[in-house]
């Protein structure tokens, strides 16, 4: 069978400027919270830095060329706050923009279409020091800054997401686990509402301007619970909680313009309800052109375990070589979710989707075969096409990375890419589903 996409499909790769870019306070660039929280022992597995990662700042010309010789279409990446905005506010810093500028150039030339996310979790080291994501300001002052992105590129870059996930900002304030590694429930709520707001000021930043040939809209992930035992009501029970508390609390504000009556009562009950005041969610729910939805896996949940358990054998689920699930219909369900239990009305693109292994080698013959990877996207395509086929409006798809990088608290230890990177060299190296995923571009599909 052949799964062939639609003419004018986006096939790309997806980065973040914290992930890649390394020169981590040169030409002006002021610290992220991520430059300072990678720096505390015992944050970020081996004492791993993003001070130099990828050097993708010095080096994004051969980038560039890697991606044409690939095929990508689009090339979805973020803008690092701090190397526009050093302090997140005021002056500007023009060599960060410059570096912008030559980068989305370098792309136009060769033919590959910019995706921008204005926000990928390196908040201004200094916006922190104000309060970070649990100052209400911080939302106004991204608002500033998104006004600065979109008058310097909104002639050139054609899709604009505020905010990537911001149920990481949770993780950081609520978790630990994630800069600025904050451990309050109350702060996790807290800062999930003031980052939502932010992505409204963005949004009414971008209508302001009311640039002709752009378009704005936000990239959530959706990590949907399943019950281990269907017919368990406790087990259905926890799924539907778990949904309420992670992905759902993002697009019922946004989609919908409201919290859930569950989440509500339970912040109320919990002592955890964030400031909200009127008109908030009237500007977090302003209309969107796209909607941007990460998917990597489901997450089967139990009420016969403490922890989440995954399930080998429920649904067409297996296990792959590196013990992550192999369950590509996930990102089926979520665009389901979207168009029946939202009723979407906009275009959708998957802006990421990928898999990683710890234990991932070069091969003696210098190269990395990672069939696993390949099998694990060839599934997501597959239920991908079978959404498009009903009619979904799946606009694009960007596999999660173009090459290994700075993966947060894992450090170096999480390869993501389908280039291996030499952290010492910077060499770039195809592995096999490089040239798997340049095969699936130029022939705009995949057979079985």
């Amino acid at each position: 069978m052949e799964y062939i996409f639609p003419k004018d499909f986006l096939w790309g790769t997806a980065t973040a400027a914290a992930q890649i870019e390394g020169a981590a306070q040169k030409d002006g660039k002021g610290l992220s919270i991520w430059d300072v929280f990678s720096r505390i022992p015992g944050k970020v597995t081996n004492g791993d830095t993003p001070e130099v990662a990828c050097n993708h700042y010095e080096l994004y010309k051969e980038d560039v060329q890697m991606m044409k010789k690939m095929g990508l279409k689009s090339y979805r990446f973020s803008v690092s706050w701090p190397r526009v905005l050093p302090d997140g506010k005021g002056q500007i810093n023009q060599k960060g923009l410059d570096f912008y500028k030559r980068l989305i150039d370098e792309l136009l030339k060769n033919d590959i279409v910019p995706n921008m996310t204005l926000y990928h979790w390196d908040l201004p080291y200094e916006l922190q020091n104000l309060g970070g994501w649990l100052n209400r300001d911080v939302a106004k002052w991204f608002g500033e800054y998104a006004e600065i992105i979109f008058k310097e590129f909104s002639d050139t870059v054609p899709l604009f997401a505020t905010i990537n996930e911001p149920i990481a900002t949770y993780v950081g304030y609520a978790c630990g686990a994630f800069a600025p590694g904050l451990k309050l429930d109350r702060f996790g709520k807290q800062a999930n509402h003031n980052i939502m707001l932010a992505h409204g000021e963005g949004v009414s930043a971008f209508r302001a301007l009311n640039p002709e040939n752009s378009k704005i809209g936000i990239v959530i992930d959706i990590w949907n619970r399943h019950p281990a035992r269907p017919d368990n009501e406790e087990d259905v029970a926890i799924a539907r909680r778990e949904n309420e508390e992670s992905y759902l609390s993002y697009l019922n504000p946004i989609l919908k313009g409201c919290y859930s009556n569950y989440l509500l009562n339970k912040m109320e009950i919990d002592g955890t309800m964030p400031d909200i005041r009127e008109d908030d969610l009237k500007i977090i729910s302003q209309p969107m052109d796209f909607f941007g939805c990460n998917c990597y896996n489901r997450i089967v949940v139990s009420s016969q375990a403490s922890e989440i358990k995954r399930s080998m054998d429920r649904n067409g689920g297996n296990f792959l070589e590196t013990g992550v699930e192999y369950y590509p219909k996930c990102v089926y369900d979520a665009i389901k979710i979207l168009l029946e239990d939202f009723k979407l009305k906009i275009p959708i693109y998957i802006t990421e989707n990928g898999v990683h292994n710890e234990k991932e080698k070069v091969g003696n013959d210098g190269i990395v075969h990672d069939a696993y990877r390949i099998q694990y996207v060839e599934g997501f395509l597959k239920w991908i096409h079978k959404a498009i086929a009903e009619g979904a409006d799946i606009r694009g798809y960007y596999l999660w990375s173009l090459y290994d990088n700075f993966e947060w608290n894992a450090g170096y230890t999480y390869p993501f890419g389908i280039v291996h990177t030499d952290f010492v060299t910077q060499k770039r190296t195809w592995k096999d589903s490089a040239h798997w995923y340049q095969n699936v571009i130029k022939n705009n599909g995949l057979k079985d």
